[in-house]
């Protein structure tokens, strides 16, 4: 098993971070064309902790080597299972996802939460620390020294694959920020 973790510092609050948390692979995005849908599959508040529960399935097309696609089978699409916690009471949003496609032979399990970073913000310039961790796991059989080089490539893969996530992201925070601005805006023009 190989483990990737990172740690990154929004510039926005957390009540703007986990509301464009939603719109993340939107068209704003454009660091996350491969994903090609998200369906909802449930989504419930906890009357007793407030905490909103949402499962979804991530469609992606996954750029596999053509040759790992006819050596395992499968297609360039790829489905990804995702559960969510936002807890207001907390200021936490977390999500734990997991590959369904080939899933029996590389696991990935990764984690991901957003909460207020204490630590750097200021009245009226909150920011947001975001942490990923991630657990990748070769299940294939044969030698160790195989199972590590799959573990390995997946690991910088993935990395590459976060750095482009956090760029996406921040675009949808940017665009958010200043769409919801000028809502902001004119619905207090017509107050006036």
């Amino acid at each position: 098993m190989k483990v990737f973790s990172s740690k990154y510092t929004f510039d926005y609050s957390w009540e703007e971070c986990s509301t464009a948390n939603w719109r993340k692979y939107c068209p704003w995005n454009d660091k996350s064309t491969h994903v090609i849908a998200v369906d909802t599959l449930s989504r419930e508040i906890d009357p007793a902790t407030g905490i909103l529960r949402t499962e979804r399935l991530i469609t992606c097309h996954q750029q596999a080597p053509a040759w790992v696609i006819s050596l395992l089978g499968g297609s360039n699409t790829s489905h990804v299972y995702e559960t969510s916690y936002v807890s207001p009471a907390e200021k936490r949003v977390t999500m734990c996802s997991t590959n369904l496609t080939w899933a029996n032979i590389l696991r990935v399990r990764e984690t991901v939460t957003y909460q207020p970073d204490l630590s750097t913000s200021s009245p009226g310039h909150e920011r947001t620390q975001f942490t990923q961790d991630a657990k990748i796991t070769a299940l294939c059989g044969g030698w160790q020294k195989i199972r590590t080089k799959i573990e390995e490539a997946s690991v910088e893969r993935f990395s590459e694959n976060a750095r482009r996530g956090r760029e996406g992201f921040e675009a949808v925070l940017e665009m958010s920020r200043r769409v919801f601005g000028e809502e902001r805006e004119r619905e207090e023009a017509k107050l006036h």
